[in-house]
């Protein structure tokens, strides 16, 4: 058993609650919206939480979860962008 961070789930104040869990994460999902979400729609900093992951030593796996109402072929590819720019 572990702690699934998932970005998505932090409507308010994200930044500060991730700052909370991701010490204790063994999972992130990184959920981006392009072409707007089903039930609603984040406009998250992924340099920001790449930061907060990185100082909270976090060394496991990102996975994309894409939420977005755009075509999978171009939402996946600019999320799968979005995040290696955002590791730099």
């Amino acid at each position: 058993m572990g702690l699934l961070l998932d970005t998505g789930n932090f409507l308010e104040n994200p930044y500060d609650k991730l700052t909370m869990v991701a010490p204790h994460a063994d999972f992130v999902q990184a959920k981006t919206y392009y072409g707007g979400g089903e039930w609603y729609t984040l406009d998250l900093d992924y340099p920001r939480i790449i930061r907060i992951l990185r100082e909270a030593n976090y060394k496991g796996y990102i996975s994309i979860e894409f939420e977005g109402k755009e075509a999978a072929e171009s939402g996946v590819r600019k999320s799968v962008d979005a995040l290696r720019k955002a590791m730099g």
